[in-house]
Order: C-alpha cells, then sequence, then structure tokens
C-alpha cells in the first residue's frame, strides 16, 4: 500500500504537558482514515503538526515518500495538504468566491494577488469553483454570500477551498460538531466520493458511530500516545471505547422507565434577547417534571444557550415567565435560583461555573460555603470543605495535584468534573445541564450520565441541553427540539429516531 503520508515518532512538549509522545501515523492513498481519541489525547496537535501549525520537537514527516519539514501551514498547503478546522476560517459578509480566494497571494490566478484580480478573473475563478464543485459533487454556489449558507454549505465551502488550492490529502477536524444527523451523513458520502477520485482524507473525531460509518482504517489515541490502528470489521464501540480510556466501558445508559410527578419548571411564552438584541428565543414554552429529564436537541447556536441563561438568571427576559414550583423565578438573581433548589451545569464552564484563581476546594462549595456545615454564621470551617473536597476528588476522579490547587490550572475535563460534583451532588429538585459531558473521556461520560440518571430516580426535574444527539437520546424521557428560537416539537424518547430528530433540527416539521 502507498502511503500518501507518514509521521515517525513526532513528539511535542507544551509546558509541563506531553502533547504527542513519539507517534507513528500513515495514511494510505485514496483512505478515509479516523483518528479518534478524547479532547487531550493529541490528535489535534498531531494534525496541526502535519499542517505546518505546530513544529515538532522530534520526528520526521513524509509526504509521497519525500521527507519533509512545513514551517507554516503555507508549506503543507504547497505539497498538497489541506485542512478543515472545526470552526470555519470564513469571512462571512464575502461570498463564496472571494472566502476561497482570499489570502491567496502566491497561488492566485495568472500570479496576481487575490485583491487585485479583475472581474473576469474573479469569474474565472468562480468558473473553476463550480467545476470542482460539480466534480466532486459539493453542491456550491460561487456567487451566495457566507452569511446566508446554513452550516453545512459552508463546511463544502471550506473543503472546495481546500481543493480549490490543489489538496490531494485533506485533514477535516471534527467535521460533524455543528451538524444536523442528515448533514453528516451528507458529508461521509462527499468523503466517501473524494476517497473513490483519489484524495486521502485524515477524519478527527471523538463519536464512535462515526468511524463505523465512514472510515476504511481507525487509530486510536490516548494520552498523546497512539494505542491502536485497526480496521473497522476488526472493532466494536467497546473495543475502541476501551482503547480510548484504557478500560472496559459501558456505553449504554441503563435507566428505568420514567414515573413522571408535578411539573417542577414551567416556562411560559418565554422571549430572551443575545446580545446584539436579537430575538434569541421566541415565544418559548414547555415545562419538566419531577422525575423525568427533558432534553433539548438542536444545532448549536438556535437559542439554546440564551435559554439556559435566562433560567438561571444569568440574563434578562425580555417577556413570558419561568416558574419553578410555585416560585416566580422570571426576573431573579443566581443565587436566588440557587436557593429554591436549582443546579446548574453550565456551557462556559470557565465564565458561569468556577472561580478560576480560587482553589479546587473552593469552587467545590462555591453554591453553599455560607451554609452549614461549610459555615457557621461568618466564619468557615476549612476543615469541613477539606473533607468535602477530598471526597468528591476521589468520587469524581478530578485529577489534581492537591485541593488547594488553583482550579483554572486544571485542564478542561477536570474542570467540567469539579463543576458536576458540586452540582450533582446537593439536594436540588431541578438539574439544568447544558453540555455536561463536553471535554470528559468516555469514561467519565459514562459517570457524568449515572449521575444525571441518579438525580432523576431521586425526584428531580432534570433539563438536559446538549449538541450531542447520542446523549439526548440515551439520557431523555422526552426530547424537545429547538430551531431558530423557538420549540419547533417535544417528542417521546422511547419512540424517536435520529432522523426524525435530524429533520426537526434543520427546521422541517412532520404533518400530523
Amino acid at each position: 500500500m502507498e502511503l500518501a503520508l507518514q509521521a515517525k515518532g513526532i513528539t511535542k512538549r507544551f509546558p509541563g504537558v506531553l502533547a504527542n509522545d513519539h507517534v507513528n501515523f500513515g495514511l494510505v492513498q485514496g483512505e478515509i482514515h479516523a483518528l479518534l481519541g478524547e479532547n487531550g489525547a493529541g490528535k489535534s496537535t498531531l494534525m496541526n503538526i502535519l499542517y505546518g501549525l505546530y513544529q515538532p520537537d522530534e520526528g520526521q514527516i513524509f509526504v509521497d515518500g519525500v521527507e519533509l519539514q512545513f514551517a507554516s501551514p503555507h508549506d503543507a498547503i504547497k505539497h498538497g495538504i489541506g485542512m478543515v478546522h472545526q470552526h470555519f476560517m470564513l469571512v462571512p459578509p464575502l461570498t463564496v468566491t472571494e472566502n476561497i480566494i482570499l489570502g491567496q497571494e502566491s497561488t492566485s490566478i495568472n500570479g496576481r494577488p487575490a485583491s487585485q484580480l479583475s472581474i473576469l478573473q474573479r469569474r474565472k475563478a468562480a468558473q473553476r469553483i463550480r467545476d470542482l464543485s460539480h466534480q466532486y459533487k459539493l453542491d456550491v454556489d460561487p456567487e451566495a454570500y457566507v452569511r446566508d449558507l446554513p452550516v453545512g454549505a459552508q463546511q463544502r465551502v471550506e473543503i472546495v477551498k481546500a481543493l480549490y488550492r490543489s489538496a490531494d490529502l485533506l485533514i477535516l477536524d471534527e467535521p460533524t460538531a455543528v451538524l444536523t444527523p442528515q448533514e453528516a451523513d451528507d458529508l461521509f458520502i462527499i468523503m466517501r466520493g473524494l476517497a473513490k477520485q483519489g484524495k486521502s482524507i485524515v477524519f478527527i473525531t471523538h463519536k464512535l458511530r462515526e468511524v463505523f460509518a465512514v472510515a476504511d482504517t481507525i487509530s486510536v489515541m490516548r494520552a498523546g500516545k497512539m494505542v491502536g490502528t485497526v480496521s473497522p470489521a476488526e472493532a466494536t464501540s467497546e473495543s475502541l471505547a476501551a482503547l480510548m480510556v484504557g478500560r472496559e466501558v459501558i456505553l449504554q445508559v441503563d435507566k428505568t422507565a420514567a414515573h413522571p410527578g408535578q411539573p417542577i419548571l414551567t416556562v411560559t411564552s418565554l422571549h430572551v434577547r443575545d446580545d446584539r438584541q436579537h430575538m434569541a428565543v421566541n415565544d418559548v414554552s414547555f415545562d419538566v417534571r419531577s422525575g423525568e429529564i427533558l432534553g433539548i436537541a438542536g444545532v448549536q447556536g438556535n437559542g439554546q444557550s440564551e435559554l439556559t441563561e435566562a433560567l438561571t438568571g444569568l440574563r434578562h427576559v425580555h417577556s413570558g415567565k419561568v416558574a419553578i414550583l410555585d416560585t416566580d423565578t422570571t426576573h431573579v438573581m443566581p443565587r436566588e435560583i440557587i436557593e429554591v433548589g436549582v443546579a446548574h451545569i453550565p456551557e462556559d464552564r470557565q465564565k458561569h461555573g468556577l472561580v478560576l484563581s480560587f482553589p479546587v476546594r473552593d469552587n467545590l462549595a462555591l453554591c453553599t460555603y455560607y451554609r452549614s456545615p461549610f459555615a457557621q454564621g461568618i466564619e468557615v470551617k476549612y476543615p469541613v470543605l477539606e473533607r468535602n473536597a477530598e471526597e468528591l476528588i476521589n468520587t469524581f476522579d478530578i485529577r489534581t495535584p492537591s485541593a488547594e490547587t488553583p482550579v483554572g490550572s486544571l485542564s478542561g475535563g477536570n474542570q467540567q468534573k469539579v463543576i458536576v460534583a458540586r452540582e450533582l451532588t446537593r439536594a436540588v429538585k431541578l438539574v439544568i445541564a447544558n453540555q455536561p459531558t463536553r471535554g470528559l473521556d468516555v469514561g467519565s461520560i459514562e459517570f457524568i450520565h449515572k449521575r444525571i440518571v441518579q438525580a432523576r430516580e431521586r425526584g428531580a426535574a432534570v433539563l438536559l441541553i446538549s449538541a450531542e444527539l447520542d446523549e439526548i437520546m440515551s439520557l431523555s424521557d422526552r426530547i424537545a427540539v429547538m430551531y431558530k428560537g423557538s420549540i419547533l416539537d417535544i417528542v417521546d424518547a422511547r419512540t424517536a429516531t435520529r432522523e426524525q430528530l435530524g429533520l426537526l433540527m434543520a427546521g422541517v416539521k412532520a404533518q400530523k
């Protein structure tokens, strides 16, 4: 088998972190090679080295058998390597053509910078984009403005941009993170078409289902090392999860049938504006009952963040009403919402969940440090705080040098564990969990899911907001789908399908 790309002994160190530890990786010509691993496993660091964004401390890179050194992405592009980043590198007010030719001063038409191209030359560029779009079935309109394109179409623009620069090897970094299931399936069809025409693809992901859907080869990284390379036929979801985590993992959420009680959270005709004063939540009504999990699905950016912030007192409510049991909490402060029995796992853990300069010990008691048993009057009982911290650190496997370590120095995943440990071990009536497992490894996800189910079984109401459709489907008892600030439908999780939810996430509601 001819290797389009080979990495040998790649090592990369950052202060206090060995991100890549003598990693070997090979990409066969015309294959889709999935690189699997949890956040912090080192896969993005490796790809950034292969794309010239980082330089390795040790190791060699070969393209078509020739050893090369990349001082910048320009060098990688020159040798046929293109990268589509998880966060798109597009300028919304510009057209597709303008975005694709932007910054190509050394490779633009007839050697002239893109900024100086005549109308005729821009038309030639647009025609080439049409030709590439047709050849690879990418369905991209060169004249469209990027701001008007849905997320899936913007991703196709990024792929065309790489192909326009003559890329034979594509690195796709978490490409499905912002896509509906249907858009993800469309992307997989495009990827297979590219591979059939000789392109080689590295597909970075942490979603087990996706690697079986599209990959020819699967490599797994853990803690900066390459721990295994297998074919899909040789692997199972369980075996890949074990490679990722280093132990056996139970992937299915084990929960009994729900027995919902009285409504705990009631939301009525809620309207909330975003930071630009646009209506991000538009006439939303629902309730969450004790003993049930209501999941809110949707592509990120459809009002979920503003809804969560409004429910937890972090954002002003424009109109409508929020009630927790018999208490109107529409316009109250976050402290008062905590006091009525609400646990909140925020989407932005550093902004809304932690005091980064405080030690882990204090962050684990942020909601209750002023109450017994942590305080008596104005006196804080530090021995009690320390015992609580040690217990939660052990129970939730929080990786920290000590309870005195500033929480800001922990990894993102361990910061998330601090919040989850604090919120899910309190006696609460309502849990509002926004992206509760973001940044966690498969084993930690398993543990957090159990804790969420336990809260539900203790009689708490749980509102779960997640961009991971698998998480929503496995945990929820009912599923609401948000699209452009509104709830299109609420369905029974026992009968909901990925296809049904995917259509709702795209704004398509079936006629009843």
